[in-house]
């Protein structure tokens, strides 16, 4: 079989597989307004506001992904009582299993908010962004809430997925033990336990695969790689055998993605589709979502890769906090195959 009917056939099997996705549950707001004038008061802009969305952020988004590609996502987080969390609450998709989710008073939900503003008849660009970030450290009563809700839904899962964005939630420590109540379970295959971590990615050990975007490597350890394509290397390889990592998946942006395993040489995945990128907001977790569907159909870790990679050339291209369906996904591989196959070539 093909690479491309590879990865179509397992498209089809994203159906119904459940994964458990754990980590810091963020509202993006996005404030839409038209450009009406230069202040007086000031050399800002004054917009004439439109309208206010609110939708799932991080792990949020990396759950409503998972259900778009067909899967079935059970989420593990904590929002506050407060007028974000519930809408917040509010905006999951069909297929978003939300009981494992805490709800606690002393808590803020955290907020992203987007201010875009445009013409009437022009995109809308982000003009500035304001962060309203949660309280911490929570109390013992409500950690002790949290970790009874996800130990508790580990039981069916197929593969987990852990989304640290550094609020203090997800932590290598959540993750020892999470692939310790993994591994006393019997089992007739092992379940992959996958990260995204925005600060720490050299701080979790032993996990399946981790998908940190270039920059992230750089501030990791400390380098510049840009189009040095022997950096690349030597980043990825490090952190490979910095965290024992079975594959450490780096995405690149436009230069399209490096896929790391031991022993194997790294895997080059040219980015697919338009680079005429409208929105870059949540693709990591576009990504690393589809990584954890695919990985829990059966894909190698160079399908999984192949996989992400498509759908995050999907996911640029709409605007604001968004996600890929499975028929977005399979489309993308078939117009891919119509126009040259040069993404698909099969390396074995």
């Amino acid at each position: 079989m093909s690479l491309p009917d590879r990865l179509l056939a397992l498209v089809e099997r994203f159906a119904g597989r459940r994964v458990l996705v754990v980590g810091d549950l963020i509202a993006d707001e996005f404030v839409y307004g038209q450009v009406a004038r230069v202040s007086r008061e000031a050399p800002v802009l004054i917009l004439k506001y439109d309208a206010t969305e609110v939708v799932a952020g991080g792990a949020g988004n990396a759950a409503n992904n998972v259900a778009s590609l067909g899967g079935r996502a059970a989420l593990a987080g904590i929002v506050g009582t407060d007028a974000e969390g519930r809408r917040l609450l509010r905006g999951f998709a069909h297929g978003v299993d939300r009981r494992q989710v805490v709800r606690a008073r002393e808590y803020r939900t955290p907020v992203k908010t987007r201010i875009l503003a445009g013409g009437m008849h022009s995109a809308k660009q982000q003009v500035v962004r304001i962060d309203r970030e949660t309280g911490w450290p929570l109390s013992a009563e409500v950690s002790r809430a949290f970790e009874v809700k996800l130990i508790a839904a580990l039981g069916d899962c197929e593969a987990v997925l852990l989304s640290d964005y550094g609020s203090g939630l997800v932590t290598p420590a959540l993750a020892v033990a999470i692939q310790r109540a993994l591994a006393s379970r019997a089992r007739t295959r092992s379940i992959p336990v996958l990260v995204d971590s925005r600060y720490r990615v050299l701080e979790y050990k032993g996990l399946t695969i981790c998908t940190p975007n270039e920059s992230e490597v750089e501030q990791a350890l400390g380098l510049h790689i840009n189009d040095d394509v022997n950096l690349l290397e030597q980043a990825g390889r490090t952190i490979l055998r910095r965290t024992g990592m079975q594959a450490v998946l780096v995405t690149r942006g436009s230069r399209g993605m490096a896929l790391f395993q031991p022993r194997q040489p790294t895997v080059h995945v040219p980015i697919v589709g338009s680079d005429e990128v409208a929105d870059v907001t949540g693709a990591g977790d576009t990504v690393i979502a589809t990584c954890a569907v695919a990985l829990a159909a059966g894909a190698s870790f160079d399908e999984a890769a192949r996989l992400a990679n498509y759908a995050g050339g999907v996911v640029v291209m709409k605007r604001g906090t968004a996600t890929v369906a499975a028929g977005e996904l399979a489309d993308a591989i078939e117009q891919d195959v119509k126009k040259d196959g040069a993404a698909l070539r099969d390396p074995h």
